[in-house]
C-alpha cells in the first residue's frame, strides 16, 4: 500500500484520489463535530474519544509501521502543540455556543487562511478562480453561522465568547492543515505519521479531563456505556476524518484538498436538520449550494 501511494503522487491517479479522501474526511468530520457537541460535557466526550484514539493507534504504531527517525520526532510533538491547542479552542467554543453556529465559523474561517498559507509555506500556485471560489465557499459558510445565530439557544456574553474560540479554531485549522501536509510529506512513510500522530495527539485530552474531573465542584461523570459508545465511534471516525484529509495532502495540493474537506458544513446542516431537530429553510438551503459551488470552482480552477 504504502509503494502504491508514493508512485501515485504528483500524477492524475493521485489528484483524484486525494479529492475522493477529502470528500469522505468531510463527511466523516460532520460526525465527528456533532459527536463532541451532543448531549455529553464536550471536554468528556473529547477526553473519551481521545483515550479510544491513543487504545487503537497504539498497537499499528508501537508494531506495525516503522518508528519516527530524527527529526520526525519534533514534527509530531509540533503536531502535538497544535491539535492540543485546536482541540482547546473547539470544547471552550462548544461549551459556550451552539454547534450550528461554532462549525460554520471554524469551517469557514479555515479554507481561505489554508490556501494562503499553503501558497506561502509550501510553495504552492492556485488560480484566480480558486481563490474566487475559496472566497465564496468561505463567505457562504460564514454567512450561515450568521443565519444560525438568530436560532442559537444561548446568547450575549456566551455568544461573543463561543464565536471569539471558534475563529481561532479556524486559524489553527489552517495551521494544522499546512503542518499536517508538511509533516506527513517529510516523512517517508506515510502510515508512520498517521499511527504515531493519532497515539501521540491522543494523550493530552484524556489527562486534562482527569485534572478537570479531580477538582472541587466537577461536573459528574454522565452514565458511562452511552459515553463509551459515543467515544469508540468518534476515534473510528476520527481515523476516516483526520487521516483521509492528511493523505489527501500528500498526495494532492493541500489549498484544493482543504477546500474539498470544507464541504464538510453542508453534511453538519444535514446532521442538525436530521438528528438534532434543527431548522433548514430556502435561505439555509441556497447558502448550502453557494457552499457547494465555491468549492466546484476551486477544483475547476
Amino acid at each position: 500500500m504504502t509503494d502504491w501511494l508514493i508512485s501515485i503522487e504528483g500524477t492524475p491517479a493521485g489528484m483524484r484520489l486525494a479529492l475522493c479522501l477529502a470528500l469522505v474526511s468531510a463527511i466523516a468530520h460532520a460526525g465527528f463535530g456533532a459527536l463532541q457537541k451532543g448531549r455529553h460535557d464536550p471536554w468528556i466526550t473529547r477526553g473519551m474519544i481521545d483515550s479510544f484514539l491513543f487504545l487503537l493507534s497504539a498497537p499499528m504504531a508501537l508494531f506495525l509501521v516503522p518508528w519516527p527517525q530524527g527529526g520526525e520526532w519534533a514534527v509530531l510533538l509540533g503536531a502535538l502543540a497544535i491539535h492540543f491547542a485546536y482541540k482547546l479552542t473547539m470544547a471552550l467554543a462548544y461549551e459556550r455556543a451552539a454547534y450550528t453556529v461554532v462549525y460554520p465559523v471554524v469551517r469557514g474561517t479555515g479554507p481561505l487562511a489554508t490556501l494562503g498559507f499553503a501558497a506561502v509555506f509550501l510553495a504552492e500556485e492556485y488560480a484566480g478562480l480558486q481563490w474566487l471560489g475559496v472566497g465564496l465557499l468561505s463567505g457562504a459558510i460564514l454567512m450561515l453561522a450568521v443565519v444560525n445565530m438568530r436560532d442559537a439557544p444561548l446568547g450575549g456574553q456566551a455568544l461573543r465568547a463561543g464565536l471569539g474560540w471558534a475563529l481561532a479554531g479556524g486559524l489553527l485549522v489552517a495551521v494544522y492543515t499546512t503542518y499536517d501536509a508538511w509533516g506527513i510529506r517529510l516523512t517517508a512513510d506515510p502510515f508512520t505519521f498517521l499511527a504515531w500522530f493519532f497515539f501521540i495527539t491522543a494523550v493530552d485530552f484524556p489527562l486534562l479531563c482527569l485534572w478537570r474531573q479531580l477538582r472541587p465542584g466537577a461536573t459528574p461523570l454522565p452514565v458511562l456505556r452511552p459515553l463509551l459508545i459515543r467515544g469508540v465511534f468518534g476515534a473510528l471516525v476520527a481515523f476516516v476524518s483526520f487521516g483521509g484529509v492528511m493523505l489527501g495532502t500528500r498526495l494532492g495540493r493541500v489549498g484544493e484538498v482543504a477546500a474539498l474537506r470544507e464541504t464538510s458544513t453542508l453534511f453538519a446542516a444535514l446532521i442538525g436538520w436530521a438528528l438534532l431537530g434543527e431548522k433548514v429553510g430556502p435561505l439555509r438551503a441556497g447558502l448550502m449550494a453557494l457552499i457547494a459551488g465555491g468549492a466546484v470552482l476551486v477544483q475547476i480552477g
